[in-house]
């Protein structure tokens, strides 16, 4: 409900309470029951948001957004507009207990006035208001009212709180960091996308910024201090729908057979991360990656083995995959 809409009912409301009877035990009685029992709903809504708010965001956490500052009321029309770096992770985090501590303060204000103050005007108000209120909020929309209940996911592409990502930034926008200073504006080199991603770690990096950075130029791209390509990220960082990702960058150019500094292919990678998916795609598609020995000697079943990554032995063996999980699920480190 937009804010104009809410001052319909907020207005008539105002007039309206003032003509209650705060000395009325009946009047008093039965505003009890509906401000308290219209809290708890929202109280639990709330809680339910902030247990539910760590899960949806999964594989997405790391995400750099940049969030839209509220508006200023004296603002001049045409400064830029503001908006704070932070990643998806951290401002969901940091929405959630907002949201949460300010939900329990006011319980306990309006609380505190009508027991030690008996005001009834707060619980008249907030029994009508509260509802509205909490309907707005971004989290409710998406995950109690929107489709996302169904999905359980939240991901920055649904916009919930309007941000932007850095390629939609215009020059008219200035970024800040969370003090409000300026940030000023740098691209990330194709290295310092490929790298980050790497760093966010197996199972829950978000490989959308380097597939949107990827193309026929850069597909083989070699990194200056371990010589890594995308296609050896891309099958040792083993996040769901790796194989397309991989198969994309394949389709414009990406070799698997190219070596990093150890003799490693992405095949190795694979084999070493426990990446099951990457490893049934090579295996099946580039089944020459298999014979490919790294400077030690080592081809990737001997790196599976040596690693306790059991579902990709069974892929290289020929083995349907099974489903429990691998002895060692840790990353490289870089050099």
């Amino acid at each position: 409900m937009a804010g104009v809409n809410k001052m319909f009912i907020m207005l008539p409301m105002i007039f309206a309470v003032r003509k209650l009877d705060g000395d009325d035990p009946n009047v008093v009685y039965w505003l009890r029951i509906a401000y308290f029992g219209v809290q708890a709903i929202i109280a639990i809504l709330v809680m339910y948001i902030y247990v539910m708010s760590s899960r949806v965001i999964k594989g997405h956490e790391n995400r750099l957004i940049y969030v839209p500052q509220a508006a200023q009321p004296f603002a001049q029309p045409d400064a830029k507009k503001k908006y704070t770096e932070t990643t998806f992770g951290a401002h969901v985090s940091s929405q959630v207990l907002n949201l949460l501590s300010s939900t329990f303060f006011g319980i306990l204000l309006t609380s505190g006035l009508h027991f030690y103050r008996g005001m009834v005007v707060g619980l008249a108000m907030q029994s009508v208001m509260g509802p509205l209120n909490i309907i707005e909020n971004a989290f409710v929309k998406a995950l109690v009212l929107g489709k996302k209940t169904k999905e359980g996911s939240l991901k920055p592409e649904d916009k919930i709180f309007e941000e932007k990502f850095v390629d939609e930034l215009t020059p008219e926008d200035e970024v800040i960091d969370k003090k409000g200073n300026e940030v000023v504006r740098k691209p990330k080199t194709f290295e310092e996308i490929l790298l980050d991603v790497w760093d966010s770690g197996a199972g829950k990096a978000d490989i959308t910024p380097l597939m949107d950075a990827i193309n026929k130029e850069n597909c083989n791209f070699k990194t200056k201090d371990s010589a890594w390509t995308p296609l050896m990220v891309l099958s040792g960082i083993g996040v769901k729908g790796c194989a397309s990702a991989i198969r994309q960058v394949v389709s414009l150019g990406g070799n698997p057979a190219i070596t990093d500094n150890e003799g490693w292919n992405a095949m190795h990678w694979a084999a070493f991360h426990g990446s099951a998916e990457a490893a049934k795609l090579y295996n099946d598609e580039f089944s020459s990656l298999c014979n490919v020995k790294d400077k030690e000697g080592k081809k990737p079943l001997a790196l599976a083995e040596a690693e306790g990554n059991i579902n990709v032995v069974e892929v290289l063996k020929g083995l349907e995959p099974s489903s429990g999980e691998n002895l060692n699920e840790g990353l490289r480190k870089r050099k």
